[in-house]
This record gives C-alpha cells, sequence and structure tokens, in this order.
C-alpha cells in the first residue's frame, strides 16, 4: 500500500482490499488508511504514528485494529516508510494478519490479571489468616491467665487438707490433685510465655548478678525430688563467680530442659545437668541417653509445636518447652542448640554471654 503523508490512499494491493473489504476505487483517491481503524487506532495514529513518521521517517511492527466493510475487525501488524516520490512525500505501508499473534497476547493479559486476582486472594486469605491466629493467640492469653485464679485456690485448699488426718487412700488422692494441679500451673505458665514471646516481641526478663553454679545446682535438686526414681545429677565446669542472668528465667530453663530429657531419655540412665563459664559466655547443657533425633526434628527442635517423638509421655506436653527455652536464650542475647547421636545421646545446650548487654 503507499498513502501521501495525510493518509489518503494512491494505492491497495488485492490482499489489502480482501482483508478491508473494500475495493481499490473505493480506497484509493476516496478514503484515508486512518479511516479504516478502529478509534483507538484512529488516536493513536494522529498521537503516535504521523508524528514518529515525520521524525525518523520509519515504524516497525505496530499492531492495529483494521475495521472491516462489515463492521468486524481483524488485527494487523504494520511497517511504514516515509520517503519522497514524484516531489511529495510518502508513506509505503506494508502489513501483515497477526490473528495468532493478538490471540497470544490476549492470553497474556487474561493470564496476568487471572494472576493478579490469584495474588490478591492469597493476599487476602493470608491476612485472615493472620488475623486469626492473633485472634487464637490473644484468647490462649487471655483464658490460659483467668485460669491461675481457679488453679491458685486448687492449690490452696490442697494444701489446707493436706494438714488434716488422712487416711492413705485420702492422702493418695490429694497427692494426685496436687501434681496435676502443678502441671496445669506449669502448662499455663507456658502458654502465657508462648502469647508473650508471639505477640510482645519476646519474653521478659530482669537482669541481675547472679551465682550461675548455685542457681542451676539449686534447680536441679529440687528437680530431682519430683524424679525420685531417675538419676538427675549436676556438673559445674570452669569460672566461678558471677554472671548477668535472670534467676527465675535461668530455673525455668532448666526445668524445661531436665523434663524434656526425662520426657525423651532412657528411664535407666541418668540426666546430667551441666553449668559451664568462662571469661566471655555461660552455658547451660542438660545431656540424656536415648534413641538420636532425626535431623528433621534436630532443625525444628525449637519451633512450638515440636515434639522429638509421639511417645505417651510426649503425648502430654503440647510442645512448648524448648520454645520457651530459646526464646528465654534470646533474651539473654544467647543462642540454643541440639546435637544428638545415637553414641552419645541428646544434648540441649543454651549459651549467652556473661555481662549482657544493659
Amino acid at each position: 500500500m503507499r498513502t501521501s503523508e495525510d493518509g489518503l490512499f494512491h494505492r491497495a494491493n488485492r490482499m489489502f482490499c480482501q482483508w478491508s473489504g473494500f475495493s481499490s476505487e473505493e480506497l484509493v483517491g476516496r478514503r484515508r488508511f486512518q479511516d479504516l481503524l478502529t478509534v483507538g487506532g484512529r488516536i493513536f495514529h494522529q498521537t503516535h504514528w504521523a508524528p514518529l513518521l515525520r521524525m525518523q521517517g520509519s515504524i516497525s511492527e505496530v499492531k492495529l485494529e483494521l475495521s472491516r466493510r462489515d463492521g468486524t475487525t481483524i488485527p494487523i501488524v504494520v511497517n511504514a516508510l516515509r520517503h519522497e516520490q514524484g516531489g511529495q512525500m510518502v508513506h509505503d505501508i506494508a502489513a501483515f494478519v497477526a490473528r495468532d499473534r493478538d490471540a497470544y497476547e490476549r492470553e497474556l493479559v487474561a493470564s496476568r490479571r487471572r494472576l493478579e486476582e490469584l495474588v490478591a486472594e492469597a493476599n487476602r486469605l493470608h491476612a485472615e489468616a493472620q488475623d486469626r491466629a492473633l485472634f487464637a493467640e490473644q484468647m490462649v492469653g487471655i483464658v490460659s491467665h483467668d485460669l491461675r485464679n481457679p488453679l491458685s485456690g486448687i492449690a490452696m485448699g490442697t494444701a489446707l487438707l493436706a494438714r488434716g488426718d488422712l487416711t492413705d487412700s485420702q492422702q493418695r488422692t490429694l497427692s494426685r490433685i496436687g501434681r496435676s494441679t502443678e502441671r496445669a500451673t506449669r502448662l499455663i505458665a507456658d502458654l502465657l510465655d508462648f502469647t508473650q514471646a508471639r505477640l510482645g516481641g519476646g519474653l521478659k526478663v530482669t537482669i541481675q548478678s547472679i551465682d550461675l553454679h548455685r542457681v542451676v545446682g539449686d534447680a536441679t535438686d529440687e528437680l530431682a525430688l519430683a524424679y525420685p526414681k531417675r538419676g538427675l545429677k549436676h556438673s559445674s565446669a570452669g569460672d566461678r563467680g558471677l554472671c548477668d542472668a535472670d534467676p527465675d528465667r535461668l530455673v525455668q530453663l532448666v526445668v524445661n530442659l531436665v523434663s524434656n530429657a526425662m520426657t525423651y531419655g532412657t528411664q535407666d540412665r541418668p540426666v546430667v545437668v551441666t553449668s559451664s563459664m568462662d571469661d566471655t559466655t555461660v552455658s547451660v547443657a542438660v545431656h540424656n541417653h536415648g534413641p538420636a533425633i532425626p535431623q528433621d526434628v534436630q532443625d525444628r527442635m525449637f519451633e512450638p509445636m515440636t515434639r522429638g517423638s509421639e511417645s505417651a509421655n510426649a503425648a502430654r506436653s503440647v510442645g512448648l518447652g524448648l520454645f520457651i527455652v530459646r526464646q528465654i536464650a534470646q533474651a539473654h542475647g544467647g543462642t540454643a542448640h541440639v546435637r544428638s547421636t545415637a553414641e552419645e545421646g541428646t544434648t540441649l545446650r543454651v549459651m549467652f554471654p556473661r555481662r549482657h548487654p544493659l
């Protein structure tokens, strides 16, 4: 095809006439190329096509919609060259039908739209899940806090009843009530710590100067009374003296580590609690014998709701103890680690700086 600079047809080949539905006589000298375009194409011709041809002399691979005589449209890709012919500027235009390309582009646009919709839906579901999780954690904290009062009442009532004259059967029943109350109290404490760690950005600690070996040793001695049929020993190593830590949180850490060792360790082998300290670092470790922990479990040992096995003893726990151990370690500026092999057994260790950066 050839047109004048204003788009008037000078020549139209047979193929283009078939596409448009107009004869050559109806086009040449009577219609302009841009008149056969859709509204969007005419706007593009005016704002981009004509200025670009004047500036750079050619246009390549421009996709337009050709309006046919019967009112339908077909997609075409157009190349144009501007040059002088017989003393006037003309445009030589080459076009080809691009139905496949048009279908491909439309599919790309539709796929992108579907992807955007899927991303928006995923973001919405993620936001809803976060809201539900936040609500659940808040409810756990509220309910756990409210359960403390009735449990305290049960504990006080149990202590008062224990002062009276009881038969052996009554004494055993009262002891079971006491142990159950203690377990429930520990569970609630763990749930409250879990909620604080998740919603409050970590556990709160009250740092003071303490004797590490004495605090860990006293905690181990008290725990030994709770496990009279199991061997539990304390070993100290390294420097003596003071370090910076929260003694209550440190006792809680030892309790959780020992409880884990007693749950998963071999029943007839002792559990050893080791406290050690050098010039810069404090370490508290608990070792037990037993089967090696699989590596995939080791990798998530300190995540919430994680258990080392599906044993009956493990089923009594909700799996927050080691998560809280790691939170205590982090609150002291430290880390928690696990090492477990069939030959050496399992050691859970917490390390943190001897002097806390206040």
